[in-house]
């Protein structure tokens, strides 16, 4: 998860240079691909472990599941976007674009959390191997047409088939009632559009709450972590809860982020 502050720097130098901003994010997605393959190969094989640890503590195992264990590793888990409207955004020549809103009194803490959160699941899905509208193409976009008030205008003006509008209702990085521990938490609901063949119409077809803990069990002291780096750790954890909607992922993945 440390490998978030590193990603966390890399977007937000892109925003501050417009000259490299494509060049740049088109080399973050081949870093962070390498990344998170990694960081999932680690966790399932951890998951498979604990999974073998148990079958041979307890008597009653069933061997034919170990041994499914051995040959595939942990199960996967069926996006709920897929398995609610039996469409993928992973499918050929699908695009994506994201977009975050924050009101007022959760942008007067966190002023760019909303292009933040957008440039972080964009990454996310794009390390999925989901095609994206570039986010600084959408935050320019939104710079422009400051009046927009429908995600449709988005996948319009990008001709995106899905456009992901993530409403984010809360958001906070202290322990409640805590200056000294650091907990992210956040509230959201995550719609998807999806624009008809000429883009220039869409429908609501997906929406989910989206309510986020990390770390799960304990909070994080914060004499151990600076903020920033706390913060792009948390962003990390938060897009990957709002990625799995749109992409497989495994059981044992939350192992890493208990604590």
């Amino acid at each position: 998860m440390r490998d978030g502050a590193e990603i966390f720097c890399r977007l937000a130098l892109d925003s501050i240079l417009p000259g490299s901003a494509m060049k740049a994010w088109m080399k973050n997605q081949s870093d962070a691909h390498t990344t998170i393959a990694r960081r999932s190969s680690r966790m399932r094989l951890t998951a498979m472990v604990c999974a073998l640890t148990a079958c041979l503590l307890f008597h009653g195992c069933n061997y034919v599941v170990m041994i499914g264990y051995l040959i595939g590793g942990p199960p996967s888990i069926e996006p709920e976007f897929d398995a609610m409207t039996k469409e993928s955004m992973t499918d050929k020549d699908v695009k994506v674009a994201v977009v975050c809103y924050a009101p007022k009194e959760v942008r007067f803490s966190f002023e760019d959390i909303h292009f933040e959160v957008s440039k972080f699941v964009t990454f996310r899905l794009d390390s999925h191997k989901i095609k994206t509208v570039p986010p600084d193409y959408v935050k320019a976009w939104l710079d422009q047409n400051p009046d927009w008030d429908r995600a449709e205008e988005i996948g319009a003006a990008f001709k995106a088939k899905y456009v992901v509008y993530i409403d984010l209702k809360a958001f906070s990085l202290y322990e409640e009632g805590s200056a000294s521990l650091y907990r992210g938490r956040s509230e959201a609901i995550v719609s998807v559009w999806k624009m008809d063949e000429s883009f220039e119409a869409g429908e609501k077809i997906f929406s989910k709450e989206i309510i986020s803990k990390y770390p799960l069990y304990q909070p994080k002291s914060a004499a151990d972590e600076t903020l920033s780096n706390f913060k792009a750790l948390y962003m990390t954890r938060l897009s990957e809860e709002i990625g799995r909607l749109f992409y497989e992922h495994y059981t044992g993945d939350d192992m890493g982020d208990a604590t």
